[in-house]
């Protein structure tokens, strides 16, 4: 990515002339638009959009630009430039195989990402952390702690600019303050079983159920848990040869896999949301 490309995300209530307007206004600021996707929503009568556009000058105010457009389709948008990082903070407890995965993957530059610290109720993860060295940040919550800690997480996500949380297996639920405060900028990832299996050794509970397919769901986090807008699910299938380990270790595959795909879709600004749902572009 150059200094001169830009990603432009938008949604509107659909009608004609949307494409036309934005595109006009690319033409004759001499921006050439790179890749381009749409989709209309018959559901809800919405209308999204992402254009990957290069800027001739690399010195154009593309906010001031296109708010003319915006304005007159009830827009909800943003463009930003391509390269811009996401600042990230990643939640952890005691399971650290999607936390490592991402480590990985950000260090290897395959995610689009800063990665400003690490921030955890035990202490287990501080070594792996530190060998990246990013910055650890234990915050113990206990029954009584819990808002104290939460707060203290608030201040951290305001200190370090953060723009994108993610819950890499942190096992404490977010107050539906602190889901609201961070409304669009948290990912979560959990397992996915069907039926459904709640609490301690959820694998260990599939195992003796006999399942037949493993697989992980990354959401968005809202006040109502685990139950926020999907970005992405992958499975695994599993048969009656598998003892309950090798269930656990399919599935932390399958949990790492789509939580950095996740990460990677809205990090390069690919996500849009549609009420309860996303409308993710490829």
């Amino acid at each position: 990515m150059t200094a001169r490309e830009h990603v432009l995300l938008l949604s509107c209530p659909d009608r004609p002339g949307i494409v036309a307007a934005v595109t006009a206004t690319l033409a004759a600021h001499d921006a050439n638009i790179e890749d381009s996707q749409q989709y209309k929503d018959s559901g809800t009568g919405r209308f999204f959009m992402r254009i990957h556009f290069t800027d001739a000058t690399g010195e154009a105010d593309w906010h001031a630009l296109l708010e003319p457009a915006a304005a007159a389709y009830a827009m909800e948008w943003d463009v930003r430039p391509a390269a811009q990082r996401c600042r990230t903070l990643i939640l952890v407890s005691k399971f650290g195989h999607c936390l490592n995965d991402l480590l990985f993957r950000w260090q290897s530059g395959n995610l689009d990402i800063d990665i400003v610290g690490v921030v955890s109720n035990h202490e287990d993860m501080r070594g792996l952390v530190e060998s990246y060295a990013v910055p650890f940040h234990h915050i113990p919550v206990t029954g009584a702690t819990k808002d104290a800690a939460e707060a203290e997480l608030l201040e951290l996500v305001e200190a370090e600019q953060v723009d994108l949380v993610v819950l890499a297996r942190y096992m404490q639920i977010l107050s539906d303050g602190a889901s609201r405060a961070l409304e669009g900028r948290v990912i979560n990832i959990h397992h996915s079983f069907l039926p459904s299996f709640k609490g301690a050794k959820p694998y260990h509970q599939a195992y003796d159920r006999g399942v037949k397919i493993v697989g992980a769901t990354a959401h968005y986090v809202t006040a109502d848990l685990d139950e926020g807008p999907i970005i992405e699910q992958d499975v695994h299938r599993v048969d009656h040869r598998m003892a309950p380990e090798a269930l656990v270790r399919a599935g932390e595959e399958c949990e790492s896999r789509v939580l950095a795909r996740a990460v990677r879709w809205h990090a390069e600004h690919r996500v849009v949301l549609n009420g309860h749902r996303t409308v993710v572009f490829a």
